[in-house]
């Protein structure tokens, strides 16, 4: 049986669960390192971490997504490059 993959895709709802989330999360962490009762280059400290992580994030992300898509048989289901 020979099972050729589709496109899959992202419901709405799903995505936007997912920038919500990363949203609040973000708001959240903001908020409580400019609260916090602490020296200005503390407080400039941990929010440069914050960003350097979310950036890791994203990059690990792309990393894992790029692998499994090269371990498809067709290669990417996908070619950014492509005109639509």
């Amino acid at each position: 049986m020979s099972e050729t993959p589709g496109k899959q895709q992202n419901t709405a709802a799903f995505y936007g669960q997912a920038v919500a989330s990363f949203s609040v999360a973000m708001a959240a962490t903001a908020l409580g390192i400019f609260k916090l009762h602490a020296d200005a280059w503390v407080r400039g400290f941990l929010a440069i971490a914050v960003l350097y992580l979310v950036t890791s994030s994203f990059t690990l992300a792309k990393v894992i997504r790029d692998r499994q898509d090269g371990n498809r048989p067709g290669g990417r289901m996908y070619d950014p490059f492509e005109k639509l």
